[in-house]
Protein backbone atom coordinates (compact mmCIF):
# COMPACT_ATOMS: atom_id res chain seq x y z
CA UNK A 1 0.00 0.00 0.00
CA UNK A 2 1.35 3.49 -0.81
CA UNK A 3 2.58 5.64 2.04
CA UNK A 4 -0.45 7.91 2.56
CA UNK A 5 1.33 10.48 4.76
CA UNK A 6 4.24 10.84 2.32
CA UNK A 7 1.85 11.21 -0.60
CA UNK A 8 -0.19 13.85 1.28
CA UNK A 9 2.88 15.98 1.93
CA UNK A 10 3.83 15.84 -1.75
CA UNK A 11 0.36 16.97 -2.79
CA UNK A 12 0.21 20.24 -0.86
CA UNK A 13 0.81 21.89 -4.23
CA UNK A 14 -1.05 20.23 -7.08
CA UNK A 15 1.14 18.82 -9.85
CA UNK A 16 0.04 17.90 -13.39
CA UNK A 17 -0.80 14.23 -13.83
CA UNK A 18 1.80 12.05 -15.47
CA UNK A 19 -0.54 9.03 -15.39
CA UNK A 20 -2.42 8.39 -18.65
CA UNK A 21 -5.39 6.29 -17.49
CA UNK A 22 -7.99 8.41 -15.70
CA UNK A 23 -9.69 7.82 -12.33
CA UNK A 24 -13.44 8.41 -11.94
CA UNK A 25 -14.48 8.62 -8.27
CA UNK A 26 -18.10 8.35 -7.12
CA UNK A 27 -19.37 10.95 -4.67
CA UNK A 28 -21.68 10.14 -1.78
CA UNK A 29 -22.14 10.53 1.97
CA UNK A 30 -18.43 9.87 2.56
CA UNK A 31 -17.21 12.34 -0.06
CA UNK A 32 -19.56 15.15 -1.05
CA UNK A 33 -18.05 17.86 1.19
CA UNK A 34 -15.44 20.10 -0.40
CA UNK A 35 -12.58 19.09 1.92
CA UNK A 36 -12.94 15.39 1.07
CA UNK A 37 -13.42 16.14 -2.63
CA UNK A 38 -10.24 18.23 -2.53
CA UNK A 39 -8.30 15.33 -0.99
CA UNK A 40 -9.68 12.88 -3.57
CA UNK A 41 -8.69 15.21 -6.41
CA UNK A 42 -5.21 15.69 -4.99
CA UNK A 43 -4.90 11.94 -4.47
CA UNK A 44 -5.55 11.36 -8.18
CA UNK A 45 -9.24 11.61 -9.08
CA UNK A 46 -9.64 13.20 -12.51
CA UNK A 47 -13.44 13.17 -12.61
CA UNK A 48 -16.37 12.64 -10.26
CA UNK A 49 -19.51 10.54 -10.65
CA UNK A 50 -22.78 11.71 -9.11
CA UNK A 51 -25.04 8.66 -8.65
CA UNK A 52 -28.63 9.77 -9.29
CA UNK A 53 -29.95 6.50 -7.80
CA UNK A 54 -29.31 7.91 -4.33
CA UNK A 55 -29.67 11.30 -2.69
CA UNK A 56 -31.74 14.41 -3.29
CA UNK A 57 -31.17 17.07 -5.94
CA UNK A 58 -30.33 19.60 -3.25
CA UNK A 59 -27.43 17.45 -2.03
CA UNK A 60 -26.22 16.76 -5.58
CA UNK A 61 -26.32 20.49 -6.38
CA UNK A 62 -24.03 21.22 -3.41
CA UNK A 63 -21.67 18.44 -4.51
CA UNK A 64 -21.50 19.82 -8.05
CA UNK A 65 -20.91 23.35 -6.73
CA UNK A 66 -18.05 22.03 -4.57
CA UNK A 67 -16.42 20.36 -7.58
CA UNK A 68 -16.71 23.55 -9.63
CA UNK A 69 -15.10 25.46 -6.74
CA UNK A 70 -12.17 23.03 -6.90
CA UNK A 71 -11.80 23.77 -10.62
CA UNK A 72 -11.21 27.42 -9.81
CA UNK A 73 -8.91 26.59 -6.91
CA UNK A 74 -6.65 24.31 -8.99
CA UNK A 75 -7.22 26.04 -12.35
CA UNK A 76 -7.83 22.68 -13.97
CA UNK A 77 -10.99 21.32 -15.63
CA UNK A 78 -12.73 18.52 -13.74
CA UNK A 79 -15.38 16.32 -15.35
CA UNK A 80 -18.68 15.45 -13.66
CA UNK A 81 -20.67 12.39 -14.75
CA UNK A 82 -24.32 12.17 -13.65
CA UNK A 83 -25.27 8.49 -13.63
CA UNK A 84 -29.00 7.90 -14.21
CA UNK A 85 -30.72 5.08 -12.33
CA UNK A 86 -32.69 3.59 -15.24
CA UNK A 87 -35.69 1.25 -14.92
CA UNK A 88 -35.72 -1.10 -11.98
CA UNK A 89 -37.72 -4.31 -12.30
CA UNK A 90 -38.95 -5.43 -8.87
CA UNK A 91 -41.29 -8.02 -7.38
CA UNK A 92 -44.26 -7.02 -5.23
CA UNK A 93 -44.68 -7.49 -1.50
CA UNK A 94 -44.99 -10.56 0.75
CA UNK A 95 -47.49 -11.25 3.52
CA UNK A 96 -44.64 -11.64 6.02
CA UNK A 97 -42.24 -9.29 4.27
CA UNK A 98 -40.27 -12.25 2.98
CA UNK A 99 -40.48 -15.90 2.00
CA UNK A 100 -38.13 -18.80 1.29
CA UNK A 101 -38.13 -20.50 -2.10
CA UNK A 102 -36.78 -24.06 -1.69
CA UNK A 103 -34.15 -25.41 -4.08
CA UNK A 104 -35.94 -27.26 -6.87
CA UNK A 105 -39.28 -25.81 -5.82
CA UNK A 106 -41.90 -24.20 -8.03
CA UNK A 107 -42.46 -20.46 -7.88
CA UNK A 108 -44.90 -18.31 -9.87
CA UNK A 109 -44.92 -14.65 -10.84
CA UNK A 110 -48.38 -13.27 -11.54
CA UNK A 111 -50.39 -10.05 -11.90
CA UNK A 112 -52.27 -10.46 -8.60
CA UNK A 113 -51.56 -7.60 -6.17
CA UNK A 114 -52.26 -9.79 -3.13
CA UNK A 115 -49.19 -10.22 -0.87
CA UNK A 116 -47.02 -13.16 -1.87
CA UNK A 117 -45.78 -16.30 -0.09
CA UNK A 118 -43.31 -19.13 -0.72
CA UNK A 119 -45.14 -20.16 -3.90
CA UNK A 120 -45.97 -16.87 -5.68
CA UNK A 121 -45.63 -13.09 -5.80
CA UNK A 122 -46.83 -10.21 -7.94
CA UNK A 123 -44.59 -9.03 -10.78
CA UNK A 124 -45.92 -5.55 -11.60
CA UNK A 125 -44.27 -5.29 -15.02
CA UNK A 126 -46.66 -6.45 -17.77
CA UNK A 127 -43.93 -6.06 -20.40
CA UNK A 128 -42.10 -9.08 -19.00
CA UNK A 129 -45.10 -11.38 -19.44
CA UNK A 130 -45.17 -10.62 -23.18
CA UNK A 131 -41.52 -11.46 -23.91
CA UNK A 132 -40.46 -14.24 -21.50
CA UNK A 133 -40.44 -17.75 -22.94
CA UNK A 134 -40.10 -21.26 -21.58
CA UNK A 135 -36.49 -22.19 -20.81
CA UNK A 136 -35.36 -18.64 -20.09
CA UNK A 137 -33.95 -17.44 -16.77
CA UNK A 138 -35.26 -15.02 -14.19
CA UNK A 139 -32.79 -13.82 -11.57
CA UNK A 140 -33.84 -12.29 -8.25
CA UNK A 141 -31.86 -10.23 -5.71
CA UNK A 142 -28.74 -9.67 -7.82
CA UNK A 143 -28.78 -13.26 -9.05
CA UNK A 144 -28.76 -14.89 -5.62
CA UNK A 145 -32.00 -16.68 -6.59
CA UNK A 146 -31.97 -18.32 -10.03
CA UNK A 147 -35.23 -19.43 -11.59
CA UNK A 148 -35.89 -21.26 -14.89
CA UNK A 149 -39.18 -20.60 -16.70
CA UNK A 150 -41.18 -23.80 -17.20
CA UNK A 151 -44.50 -22.36 -18.36
CA UNK A 152 -45.94 -19.03 -19.46
CA UNK A 153 -49.74 -18.75 -19.35
CA UNK A 154 -52.21 -15.89 -19.25
CA UNK A 155 -50.80 -13.56 -16.60
CA UNK A 156 -48.51 -16.16 -15.01
CA UNK A 157 -44.85 -17.14 -15.32
CA UNK A 158 -44.21 -20.50 -13.66
CA UNK A 159 -40.59 -21.25 -12.72
CA UNK A 160 -38.43 -23.95 -11.20
CA UNK A 161 -35.90 -22.79 -8.64
CA UNK A 162 -32.44 -23.88 -9.78
CA UNK A 163 -31.07 -21.94 -6.80
CA UNK A 164 -33.59 -21.04 -4.11
CA UNK A 165 -33.28 -18.72 -1.16
CA UNK A 166 -34.91 -15.92 0.76
CA UNK A 167 -36.95 -13.46 -1.32
CA UNK A 168 -38.32 -10.29 0.25
CA UNK A 169 -40.37 -7.20 -0.60
CA UNK A 170 -39.45 -5.25 -3.73
CA UNK A 171 -36.36 -7.25 -4.61
CA UNK A 172 -34.97 -6.68 -8.08
CA UNK A 173 -35.56 -9.01 -11.02
CA UNK A 174 -33.20 -9.49 -13.98
CA UNK A 175 -34.38 -10.94 -17.29
CA UNK A 176 -31.12 -11.76 -19.09
CA UNK A 177 -32.49 -13.82 -21.98
CA UNK A 178 -35.14 -11.47 -23.38
CA UNK A 179 -35.21 -7.90 -24.67
CA UNK A 180 -37.77 -6.04 -22.58
CA UNK A 181 -39.77 -3.42 -24.52
CA UNK A 182 -39.40 -0.59 -22.03
CA UNK A 183 -37.47 2.66 -22.55
CA UNK A 184 -34.13 3.25 -20.87
CA UNK A 185 -35.45 6.48 -19.29
CA UNK A 186 -38.05 6.50 -16.52
CA UNK A 187 -39.94 9.58 -15.31
CA UNK A 188 -37.39 9.87 -12.51
CA UNK A 189 -34.56 9.69 -15.05
CA UNK A 190 -36.10 12.50 -17.09
CA UNK A 191 -36.30 14.69 -13.99
CA UNK A 192 -32.74 13.78 -13.02
CA UNK A 193 -31.48 14.45 -16.56
CA UNK A 194 -33.17 17.87 -16.64
CA UNK A 195 -31.55 18.67 -13.28
CA UNK A 196 -28.14 17.50 -14.51
CA UNK A 197 -28.41 19.68 -17.61
CA UNK A 198 -29.38 22.70 -15.49
CA UNK A 199 -26.32 22.04 -13.33
CA UNK A 200 -24.05 21.87 -16.36
CA UNK A 201 -22.68 18.36 -15.83
CA UNK A 202 -20.32 17.10 -18.52
CA UNK A 203 -21.33 13.47 -18.99
CA UNK A 204 -24.62 11.57 -18.60
CA UNK A 205 -24.42 7.87 -17.79
CA UNK A 206 -27.40 6.09 -19.42
CA UNK A 207 -28.43 2.85 -17.69
CA UNK A 208 -30.42 -0.14 -19.00
CA UNK A 209 -29.29 0.32 -22.60
CA UNK A 210 -30.55 -2.62 -24.68
CA UNK A 211 -30.62 -1.20 -28.21
CA UNK A 212 -29.25 1.81 -30.12
CA UNK A 213 -32.70 3.45 -30.05
CA UNK A 214 -32.40 3.79 -26.26
CA UNK A 215 -29.90 6.60 -26.74
CA UNK A 216 -32.24 8.67 -28.91
CA UNK A 217 -34.54 10.04 -26.19
CA UNK A 218 -31.64 11.00 -23.94
CA UNK A 219 -30.03 12.83 -26.88
CA UNK A 220 -33.21 14.85 -27.43
CA UNK A 221 -33.28 15.89 -23.78
CA UNK A 222 -29.63 16.95 -23.93
CA UNK A 223 -30.22 19.73 -26.46
CA UNK A 224 -30.50 23.37 -25.43
CA UNK A 225 -33.38 25.56 -26.72
CA UNK A 226 -30.97 27.08 -29.26
CA UNK A 227 -30.26 23.61 -30.67
CA UNK A 228 -26.81 23.26 -29.09
CA UNK A 229 -25.88 19.87 -27.66
CA UNK A 230 -25.28 19.89 -23.92
CA UNK A 231 -23.00 17.34 -22.32
CA UNK A 232 -21.78 13.97 -23.60
CA UNK A 233 -23.64 10.65 -23.43
CA UNK A 234 -22.00 7.57 -21.90
CA UNK A 235 -23.82 4.32 -22.64
CA UNK A 236 -23.55 1.81 -19.81
CA UNK A 237 -23.14 -1.73 -21.12
CA UNK A 238 -24.84 -3.85 -18.46
CA UNK A 239 -27.30 -5.97 -20.47
CA UNK A 240 -26.48 -8.95 -22.71
CA UNK A 241 -28.82 -7.42 -25.30
CA UNK A 242 -26.53 -4.38 -25.54
CA UNK A 243 -23.52 -6.59 -26.16
CA UNK A 244 -25.24 -8.08 -29.22
CA UNK A 245 -25.54 -4.58 -30.77
CA UNK A 246 -22.35 -3.18 -29.30
CA UNK A 247 -20.90 -1.48 -32.39
CA UNK A 248 -24.16 0.34 -33.17
CA UNK A 249 -24.38 1.59 -29.59
CA UNK A 250 -20.75 2.75 -29.55
CA UNK A 251 -21.30 4.59 -32.83
CA UNK A 252 -24.17 6.60 -31.30
CA UNK A 253 -22.66 7.21 -27.86
CA UNK A 254 -19.89 9.64 -26.88
CA UNK A 255 -18.38 7.13 -24.46
CA UNK A 256 -18.93 3.65 -23.01
CA UNK A 257 -18.97 2.27 -19.49
CA UNK A 258 -18.38 -1.43 -18.82
CA UNK A 259 -20.89 -1.79 -15.96
CA UNK A 260 -19.65 -5.11 -14.66
CA UNK A 261 -22.06 -5.28 -11.70
CA UNK A 262 -25.21 -5.97 -13.71
CA UNK A 263 -23.28 -7.82 -16.41
CA UNK A 264 -22.03 -10.16 -13.69
CA UNK A 265 -25.61 -10.82 -12.57
CA UNK A 266 -27.04 -11.58 -16.00
CA UNK A 267 -24.04 -13.55 -17.28
CA UNK A 268 -21.96 -16.32 -15.80
CA UNK A 269 -19.01 -14.87 -13.85
CA UNK A 270 -16.45 -16.43 -16.17
CA UNK A 271 -18.06 -14.70 -19.16
CA UNK A 272 -17.43 -11.18 -17.86
CA UNK A 273 -13.59 -10.84 -18.18
CA UNK A 274 -13.39 -11.66 -21.91
CA UNK A 275 -16.48 -9.53 -22.52
CA UNK A 276 -14.82 -6.62 -20.72
CA UNK A 277 -11.87 -6.88 -23.08
CA UNK A 278 -14.20 -7.09 -26.08
CA UNK A 279 -16.05 -3.91 -25.06
CA UNK A 280 -12.83 -2.00 -24.30
CA UNK A 281 -11.34 -3.01 -27.64
CA UNK A 282 -14.50 -2.14 -29.58
CA UNK A 283 -14.63 1.36 -28.06
CA UNK A 284 -10.91 1.93 -28.64
CA UNK A 285 -11.12 0.93 -32.32
CA UNK A 286 -13.85 3.51 -32.90
CA UNK A 287 -12.05 6.09 -30.77
CA UNK A 288 -14.56 6.61 -27.95
CA UNK A 289 -13.55 6.82 -24.25
CA UNK A 290 -14.26 3.62 -22.32
CA UNK A 291 -14.59 3.31 -18.54
CA UNK A 292 -14.20 0.05 -16.60
CA UNK A 293 -16.46 0.16 -13.55
CA UNK A 294 -17.77 -1.72 -10.50
CA UNK A 295 -16.08 -3.71 -7.73
CA UNK A 296 -12.55 -2.65 -8.67
CA UNK A 297 -11.30 -2.15 -5.08
CA UNK A 298 -14.46 -3.19 -3.26
CA UNK A 299 -12.74 -4.54 -0.15
CA UNK A 300 -11.48 -0.98 0.48
CA UNK A 301 -15.02 0.02 1.44
CA UNK A 302 -14.08 -1.34 4.85
CA UNK A 303 -10.36 -2.08 4.65
CA UNK A 304 -7.45 0.35 4.11
CA UNK A 305 -5.81 -2.16 1.76
CA UNK A 306 -7.19 -4.08 -1.26
CA UNK A 307 -6.88 -7.77 -2.05
CA UNK A 308 -4.23 -8.92 -4.51
CA UNK A 309 -7.00 -10.02 -6.88
CA UNK A 310 -8.43 -6.48 -6.89
CA UNK A 311 -5.01 -5.00 -7.61
CA UNK A 312 -4.64 -7.39 -10.56
CA UNK A 313 -8.13 -6.45 -11.77
CA UNK A 314 -7.28 -2.74 -11.90
CA UNK A 315 -3.89 -3.46 -13.47
CA UNK A 316 -5.45 -5.58 -16.22
CA UNK A 317 -7.88 -2.78 -17.12
CA UNK A 318 -4.91 -0.41 -17.41
CA UNK A 319 -2.94 -2.90 -19.53
CA UNK A 320 -6.01 -3.29 -21.78
CA UNK A 321 -5.87 0.43 -22.53
CA UNK A 322 -9.10 1.52 -20.84
CA UNK A 323 -9.46 5.31 -20.78
CA UNK A 324 -10.64 5.34 -17.17
CA UNK A 325 -11.20 3.12 -14.16
CA UNK A 326 -13.97 3.84 -11.67
CA UNK A 327 -14.43 3.69 -7.92
CA UNK A 328 -18.01 3.25 -6.68
CA UNK A 329 -18.90 2.66 -3.04
CA UNK A 330 -15.18 2.80 -2.19
CA UNK A 331 -15.32 6.60 -2.39
CA UNK A 332 -19.09 7.18 -2.09
CA UNK A 333 -19.73 5.45 1.22
CA UNK A 334 -16.54 3.67 2.26
CA UNK A 335 -14.36 4.25 5.30
CA UNK A 336 -11.20 4.86 3.22
CA UNK A 337 -12.12 7.02 0.20
CA UNK A 338 -8.80 8.87 -0.09
CA UNK A 339 -6.78 5.70 0.36
CA UNK A 340 -8.82 3.99 -2.37
CA UNK A 341 -7.96 6.75 -4.86
CA UNK A 342 -4.30 6.71 -3.80
CA UNK A 343 -4.19 2.96 -4.29
CA UNK A 344 -5.80 3.08 -7.73
CA UNK A 345 -3.41 5.88 -8.72
CA UNK A 346 -0.44 3.85 -7.45
CA UNK A 347 -1.49 0.72 -9.36
CA UNK A 348 -1.96 2.65 -12.59
CA UNK A 349 1.38 4.42 -12.28
CA UNK A 350 3.17 1.15 -11.60
CA UNK A 351 1.62 -0.48 -14.66
CA UNK A 352 2.46 2.48 -16.89
CA UNK A 353 6.10 2.33 -15.73
CA UNK A 354 6.32 -1.29 -16.92
CA UNK A 355 8.72 -1.45 -19.88
CA UNK A 356 6.22 -3.74 -21.66
CA UNK A 357 3.26 -1.43 -21.11
CA UNK A 358 3.56 0.49 -24.38
CA UNK A 359 3.72 -2.73 -26.39
CA UNK A 360 0.79 -4.30 -24.53
CA UNK A 361 -1.46 -1.26 -24.73
CA UNK A 362 -0.88 -1.18 -28.50
CA UNK A 363 -1.51 -4.87 -29.13
CA UNK A 364 -4.94 -3.84 -30.40
CA UNK A 365 -4.81 -2.86 -34.07
CA UNK A 366 -6.38 0.59 -34.51
CA UNK A 367 -5.81 1.37 -38.19
CA UNK A 368 -6.48 5.02 -39.07
CA UNK A 369 -9.58 5.86 -41.08
CA UNK A 370 -9.01 7.20 -44.58
CA UNK A 371 -9.10 10.83 -43.43
CA UNK A 372 -6.43 13.49 -43.16
CA UNK A 373 -7.18 13.98 -39.45
CA UNK A 374 -6.64 10.27 -38.73
CA UNK A 375 -3.48 10.15 -40.83
CA UNK A 376 -2.01 13.11 -38.93
CA UNK A 377 -3.08 11.67 -35.56
CA UNK A 378 -1.30 8.43 -36.44
CA UNK A 379 1.72 10.48 -37.56
CA UNK A 380 1.90 12.13 -34.12
CA UNK A 381 2.25 8.71 -32.51
CA UNK A 382 4.91 7.68 -35.03
CA UNK A 383 6.85 10.92 -34.50
CA UNK A 384 6.81 10.36 -30.72
CA UNK A 385 8.19 6.85 -31.24
CA UNK A 386 10.83 7.90 -33.75
CA UNK A 387 12.31 11.12 -32.36
CA UNK A 388 12.62 12.47 -28.85
CA UNK A 389 9.62 14.74 -28.27
CA UNK A 390 8.23 15.69 -24.86
CA UNK A 391 4.53 16.18 -25.60
CA UNK A 392 1.85 16.40 -28.25
CA UNK A 393 -0.21 19.60 -28.22
CA UNK A 394 -3.61 19.30 -29.91
CA UNK A 395 -5.60 22.43 -30.73
CA UNK A 396 -9.27 21.47 -30.97
CA UNK A 397 -12.69 23.12 -30.80
CA UNK A 398 -14.76 19.91 -30.58
CA UNK A 399 -12.37 17.41 -28.96
CA UNK A 400 -12.46 15.11 -31.98
CA UNK A 401 -8.76 15.53 -32.85
CA UNK A 402 -7.79 14.76 -29.25
CA UNK A 403 -9.81 11.53 -29.33
CA UNK A 404 -8.14 10.45 -32.55
CA UNK A 405 -4.65 11.04 -31.14
CA UNK A 406 -5.51 9.33 -27.83
CA UNK A 407 -6.83 6.34 -29.79
CA UNK A 408 -3.25 5.73 -30.96
CA UNK A 409 -2.01 5.55 -27.33
CA UNK A 410 1.09 7.74 -27.88
CA UNK A 411 4.04 7.35 -25.52
CA UNK A 412 4.17 11.05 -24.54
CA UNK A 413 1.68 13.33 -22.74
CA UNK A 414 -1.25 14.70 -24.74
CA UNK A 415 -1.97 18.37 -24.04
CA UNK A 416 -5.42 19.33 -25.34
CA UNK A 417 -5.90 23.07 -25.90
CA UNK A 418 -9.47 24.20 -26.52
CA UNK A 419 -11.46 27.43 -26.22
CA UNK A 420 -14.43 25.42 -24.88
CA UNK A 421 -14.55 24.65 -21.16
CA UNK A 422 -17.19 21.99 -21.92
CA UNK A 423 -14.77 20.20 -24.26
CA UNK A 424 -11.90 20.60 -21.77
CA UNK A 425 -13.98 18.96 -19.05
CA UNK A 426 -15.00 16.05 -21.27
CA UNK A 427 -11.32 15.41 -22.07
CA UNK A 428 -10.81 14.58 -18.37
CA UNK A 429 -12.02 11.04 -19.17
CA UNK A 430 -9.80 10.64 -22.23
CA UNK A 431 -6.70 8.46 -22.02
CA UNK A 432 -3.59 10.63 -21.64
CA UNK A 433 -5.52 13.86 -22.19
CA UNK A 434 -4.38 16.91 -20.21
CA UNK A 435 -7.08 19.54 -20.86
CA UNK A 436 -6.27 23.23 -21.06
CA UNK A 437 -9.11 25.73 -21.52
CA UNK A 438 -7.59 28.71 -23.30
CA UNK A 439 -8.51 31.40 -25.79
CA UNK A 440 -8.76 30.39 -29.43
CA UNK A 441 -5.89 30.99 -31.81
CA UNK A 442 -6.07 32.98 -35.03
CA UNK A 443 -2.73 32.45 -36.75
CA UNK A 444 0.15 30.02 -37.17
CA UNK A 445 2.45 32.25 -35.13
CA UNK A 446 -0.09 32.44 -32.32
CA UNK A 447 -0.36 28.64 -32.33
CA UNK A 448 3.40 28.26 -31.90
CA UNK A 449 3.59 30.86 -29.13
CA UNK A 450 0.61 29.52 -27.23
CA UNK A 451 1.68 25.89 -27.55
CA UNK A 452 5.12 26.71 -26.12
CA UNK A 453 3.68 28.85 -23.35
CA UNK A 454 1.13 26.23 -22.26
CA UNK A 455 3.72 23.44 -22.36
CA UNK A 456 5.93 25.46 -20.01
CA UNK A 457 3.07 26.48 -17.74
CA UNK A 458 1.77 22.94 -17.36
CA UNK A 459 5.12 21.31 -16.77
CA UNK A 460 5.53 19.41 -20.03
CA UNK A 461 8.61 21.16 -21.38
CA UNK A 462 11.95 22.75 -20.50
CA UNK A 463 14.95 24.02 -22.44
CA UNK A 464 15.57 21.95 -25.57
CA UNK A 465 12.18 20.22 -25.35
CA UNK A 466 10.40 19.38 -28.58
CA UNK A 467 6.63 19.49 -28.97
CA UNK A 468 4.49 18.14 -31.81
CA UNK A 469 1.57 20.49 -32.50
CA UNK A 470 -1.58 19.27 -34.26
CA UNK A 471 -4.09 21.82 -35.53
CA UNK A 472 -6.32 22.83 -38.41
CA UNK A 473 -6.13 25.75 -40.81
CA UNK A 474 -8.24 27.87 -40.93
CA UNK A 475 -8.03 28.02 -37.13
CA UNK A 476 -11.16 27.69 -34.99
CA UNK A 477 -13.04 25.60 -37.56
CA UNK A 478 -14.19 22.14 -36.37
CA UNK A 479 -13.08 19.22 -38.52
CA UNK A 480 -10.27 21.10 -40.28
CA UNK A 481 -7.26 19.21 -38.83
CA UNK A 482 -4.56 19.39 -41.51
CA UNK A 483 -1.29 20.43 -39.84
CA UNK A 484 1.47 18.88 -37.73
CA UNK A 485 4.40 21.07 -36.73
CA UNK A 486 7.39 20.30 -34.48
CA UNK A 487 8.83 23.09 -32.31
CA UNK A 488 11.84 23.27 -29.99
CA UNK A 489 11.94 25.43 -26.86
CA UNK A 490 15.06 27.58 -26.65
CA UNK A 491 16.82 28.99 -23.61
CA UNK A 492 15.81 32.62 -24.25
CA UNK A 493 12.16 31.56 -24.38
CA UNK A 494 12.51 30.14 -20.88
CA UNK A 495 14.14 33.34 -19.66
CA UNK A 496 11.24 35.41 -21.03
CA UNK A 497 8.56 33.07 -19.74
CA UNK A 498 6.42 34.82 -17.11
CA UNK A 499 4.40 31.78 -15.96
Amino acid sequence: MPNVDARKSSLTKFQPRSRKVKILATTGPASHDIDTLRRLFQAGADAFRVNMSHGEHEVHARTIANIRALEKEFRRPIAILADLQGPKLRVGRFADGRATIPHGGTFTFDRDSEPGDATRVELPHPEIFHVVEEGQRLLVNDGKIRLRVTEVTNGKIVCKAEVGGVISDRKGVNVPDAEIPIPALTDKDRRDLAFAMEQGVDWIGLSFVQRPDDLAEARKLMVAPNGERKGALCAKIEKPQAVRRLKEIIDLADGIMVARGDLGVELEPQEVPPLQKKIVNAARVIGKPVIVATQMLESMIESPAPTRAEVSDVANAVYDGADAVMLSAETAAGSWPEEAVLMMDSIARQVEKDEDYKQRVRMLDTPPDATLADALSHACMTIADTVNINAIAVFTSSGSSARRVARERPAVPLMVLTPSMAVARRVCLLWGGHPVATKDIGSFEEMIAKGKRMALRHGFAGEGARIAMLAGVPFGQAGATNLVHIVTLKGDELENYDG
